[in-house]
């Protein structure tokens, strides 16, 4: 009887089991035709003996690359990169993006279109027993920016988001500030959970517990969604000294907020961002802000995607990178009271 399927099986306990080459187990897994069906077979037969997925032949060469949000410049970035590297690889892009494409159920049926070799999934609104159950059927794809923590045999790559907020939050408690307040992503997002706990974390090395009613939550964190949370930050009784927006955009509608209450960043209230897009380069001051390698999530999400495509095991299935604090004119020392 077969054991439970495990994903942890390497390429080279099934060329043992099957007493055939790692090479000849990568291309039975790659689906090349050039091996006999009797080695096949022994594979195949390994496969099960040793509770591996077995592998659905596949001879597309198009990679399904979908990100349900429209391709402005933070995820237009991710996308772009993802498809020049995809190009490098002689590997066709099948692409679906945009507001339209988040409530379309399409991940049942990425298997049995012919056409395609694997998937590169952005932010994938589906929750985590949908993204196993894709794996379960062996189908190759990786995670981006995951939305919720993936599965443990799933590959992902995400940004480093717990250090980058810690770091930023470090760099205003280093300024004297201790009353921060928080514009945070959706409550559900995996970025958004590790963000406030890496803020929690340098207050928590400063002595400071956490205000509840220093944090405010977006849906949608673009400028409209900062402008209304920094107002209600800066309308407290006791209002904060700085402000840590979720992400750049958010940020711009904090200096919006300021400004019609007449104070100035960084000498009445600190600010800052993280993504490190161009508007924080526009902005009067330019903003301090937390650097994610965008270019290098869609660039290492290909290169594992491949090594998937191509049968092989991959250890690090989940992948962080690190980020970047950039200090910039919108944080200064806390003001006096």
């Amino acid at each position: 009887m077969a054991r439970t399927r495990s994903s942890r099986v390497t390429v080279r306990t099934i060329a043992a089991e099957a007493g055939v080459s790692i090479a000849t187990v990568s291309r039975v897994m790659n689906g090349n035709g050039q091996v006999a069906e009797e080695t096949r077979e022994l594979v195949r037969r390994a496969l099960d003996r040793l509770g591996a997925p077995i592998p659905v032949r596949r001879g597309g060469d198009a990679v399904y690359v979908r990100c349900p949000y429209m391709l402005t410049d933070y995820f237009g970035l991710i996308v772009s990169s993802v498809a020049e590297t995809l190009e490098l690889h002689g590997r066709r892009v099948t692409l679906s993006a945009g507001d339209a494409v988040r409530g379309k159920d399409v991940l049942h049926g990425l298997p049995d279109d012919r056409s395609l070799g694997g998937a590169v999934l952005i932010l994938p609104p589906e929750s985590g027993e949908e993204l196993a159950a894709l794996r379960e059927r062996g189908f190759p794809f990786v995670v981006v920016d995951p939305r919720t923590p993936p599965p443990r045999d799933l590959a992902a790559v995400s940004a480093a988001h717990f250090s980058g907020a810690r770091n930023v939050t470090a760099h205003l408690t280093g300024l004297g500030h201790r009353r921060i307040g928080v514009i945070g992503g959706p409550a559900a997002w995996l970025a958004s959970q590790a963000r406030l706990a890496g803020h929690n974390s340098a207050l928590a090395d400063v002595g400071v517990l956490p205000a509840p009613e220093l944090v405010v939550r977006d849906r949608e964190p673009d400028s409209a969604a900062g402008h209304a949370a920094a107002s209600l930050l800066l309308d407290l009784p006791d209002p904060p000294t700085a402000i840590v927006a979720f992400n750049d955009k958010s940020g711009v509608g904090v200096l919006r907020a300021a400004h019609e209450r007449g104070l100035r960043v960084p000498e009445d209230l600190s600010l800052t961002g993280f993504d490190d897009l161009y508007l924080s380069r526009s902005t009067l001051p330019q903003l301090t802000t937390v650097r994610q390698p965008l270019a290098e999530l869609g660039r290492m999400a290909v290169t594992l995607l491949m090594r998937l495509m191509d049968g092989h095991a991959v250890e690090a299935l989940h992948v962080e990178l690190a980020t970047e604090l950039v200090v910039r004119g919108s944080t200064g020392p806390a003001r006096r009271a």
